[in-house]
C-alpha cells in the first residue's frame, strides 16, 4: 500500500501550468513544510516535502491554497528521475495529491496573515484584545468562542 498522510505550512503559492494537447489537464505544484515529531540537536525542525495535484485537485489548490496556510494532504508517494542541462541524474520525491483540506480556520490564518500575537499554553490570547484564566474577555477579538469562566466549584455549578 502506498499512502502517505501529512499536514504542513505551504511555503510558498502554489504554480499550475497545463499540459499540452486537445485535453489540457492542470499540473499544480507546491510544497509543503511538515514539522518533525522528534530532532536530534543540529538537525532541521521541518521537512519540506513537494506536492503535485493534477485536474480539478489542482486548480483548486492554485485557487485556494496560499504560502502560510495550513493544510493536510492524502495521497501517494512517487519517485522518478530525469537529467539536468548539465548531463547530471537528478531524483526526485512527490507527493500525488488524491485529497486536499484546510486545515484551520480562514479566521486563524487571516489573524495570524495579519500579525496576530497567540501566546502558547492556551490561557492567554491577545488579537486586538486578551483573554486570561480570569475567564473575561478583554477586547475585540475571543477567536469566535465564547470565554468559559474556569472558577466552577462542584457539579452543581455546571452549565449543562
Amino acid at each position: 500500500m502506498n499512502k502517505v498522510i501529512l499536514m504542513g505550512r505551504l511555503t510558498r503559492d502554489p504554480e499550475i501550468r497545463y499540459s499540452q494537447g486537445p485535453n489540457a489537464t492542470g499540473v499544480c505544484r507546491y510544497s509543503l513544510a511538515v514539522n518533525r515529531s522528534y530532532k536530534r540537536e543540529g538537525e532541521p525542525d521541518a521537512d519540506f516535502i513537494n506536492v503535485v495535484a493534477f485536474g480539478n485537485r489542482g486548480e483548486f489548490a492554485s485557487k485556494y491554497f496560499k504560502k502560510g496556510m495550513m493544510v493536510a494532504v492524502v495521497g501517494e508517494l512517487r519517485t522518478g528521475s530525469y537529467t539536468d542541462k548539465d548531463g547530471n541524474k537528478r531524483y526526485t520525491t512527490d507527493v500525488i495529491a488524491s485529497e486536499q483540506h484546510f486545515a484551520e480556520s480562514r479566521s486563524s490564518s487571516e489573524g495570524r496573515d495579519q500579525g496576530a500575537d497567540f501566546a502558547d499554553g492556551g490561557n492567554n490570547y491577545s488579537k486586538g484584545g486578551s483573554y486570561n484564566n480570569s475567564g473575561k474577555n478583554q477586547g475585540a477579538s475571543d477567536g469566535g468562542f465564547t470565554p468559559v469562566d474556569m472558577n466552577i466549584e462542584g457539579d452543581d455549578d455546571l452549565p449543562f
